[in-house]
């Protein structure tokens, strides 16, 4: 089963909401539809990144735990962008969607 990485650039936090709650949303998201390997977060440009790797049957699977993922994430703080990217070999590139599914 392949293994993939849903990558979130964070901006500004949800009133209410801590940077310490960021992380859990994001991993619960995707432990909602899927096995989840690992997680991180780190700063990247100046930006909060949060990281969540797992395994899906396929890319649009992976992409569905992406959005579920993000969604999550994005009540908590504001989620400025997803990447999703799948294992080759001991390398992680982005899987880019087609236009008519996402």
């Amino acid at each position: 089963m392949p293994t993939y990485r849903v990558v979130l650039p964070i901006g500004d936090m949800r009133v209410g909401r801590v940077p310490e709650d960021v992380l859990p949303a994001a991993v619960d998201g995707a432990r909602e539809l899927t096995d989840v390997e690992a997680w991180d977060v780190g700063i990247v440009r100046g930006l909060p990144r949060v990281t969540v790797r797992f395994t899906a049957d396929d890319d649009d699977e992976a992409f569905r735990v992406a959005e579920l993922t993000r969604a999550r994430t994005n009540l908590v703080a504001q989620v400025l962008g997803v990447d999703v990217l799948r294992r080759w070999g001991s390398r992680f590139h982005q899987v880019v969607r087609r236009p008519d599914v996402w």
